[in-house]
């Protein structure tokens, strides 16, 4: 089997959206599902070829400006959507065990000193068990990708999007990019499994697409030039 999976987080863990193929025969198998941890996806996707994500891998020491270098490279693409990429603190941040501690970790390891915003800190659980999970499976550090559906989608219609992906406008505008990009109209028609909303499951599918093009040699870098963290984890999201 080579699966091609992409991977959003979702309420219950984390929205997974993967085609396989078998030797011999050339069409594709799409599946959904949510599993509640990676080390879970893994097991039921064993040799995957890629698989991008849209969790931010890699963690530097200390930030300069509005965060890490590739949501500093994304944001500007992105026009009215560039709300959507959050800055990412130090590591020492992430791995903080409260706010009030992440706050104090961030201002002491950023310049100019920034505190943490609570939408970001909701993600942190979620990022650090991206981090161990690569930094304990380095095989996979090679094709585990970052990816960020909004840029995804820019990349696809050529512009920034119009619409905010939660409106029904911008629900009609990314399924119209993702049909046209050829995801299957039964996938994208799809209901979101429990635990995940119908907007998982269209990022988790521009995800996909991210994840096809790397395997393809095809996805590009933001920044261009790949920045590695004190783990030796890249730093760059791909579309």
């Amino acid at each position: 089997m080579n699966g091609i999976v992409g991977v959003d987080g979702c309420r219950a863990g984390w929205m997974a959206v993967w085609r396989e193929t078998h030797k011999g025969d050339p069409r594709f198998r799409f599946h959904i599902h949510v599993f509640a941890n990676l080390a879970e996806l893994e097991l039921a996707i064993p040799g995957f070829a890629a698989l991008a994500i849209d969790m931010p891998i890699g963690l530097p020491d200390r930030i300069e400006g509005a965060g890490r270098p590739p949501e500093k490279a994304v944001r500007p693409l992105l026009g009215a959507r560039q709300s959507s990429v959050f800055s990412i603190p130090a590591r020492a941040a992430v791995e903080a065990a409260d706010y009030a501690e992440a706050c104090r970790q961030a201002l002491a390891a950023s310049f100019p000193p920034r505190k943490v915003a609570r939408q970001g800190f909701n993600l942190f659980p979620r990022i650090r068990e991206l981090d161990r999970f690569l930094r304990a499976r380095p095989a996979l550090q090679g094709c585990v990708v970052e990816t960020h559906p909004e840029l995804v989608f820019r990349r696809l219609k050529g512009e920034p999007l119009l619409h905010p992906k939660k409106t029904s406008a911008g629900r009609e505008e990314r399924l119209a990019l993702l049909a046209a990009a050829g995801l299957p109209g039964a996938l994208l028609a799809s209901a979101p499994p429990q635990g995940a909303g119908g907007d998982d499951l269209l990022d988790a599918a521009a995800c996909l697409l991210t994840a096809e093009r790397h395997a393809q040699g095809e996805a590009l870098s933001h920044p261009a030039e790949i920045v590695r963290d004190a783990h030796g984890l890249p730093m760059a999201i791909w579309a």
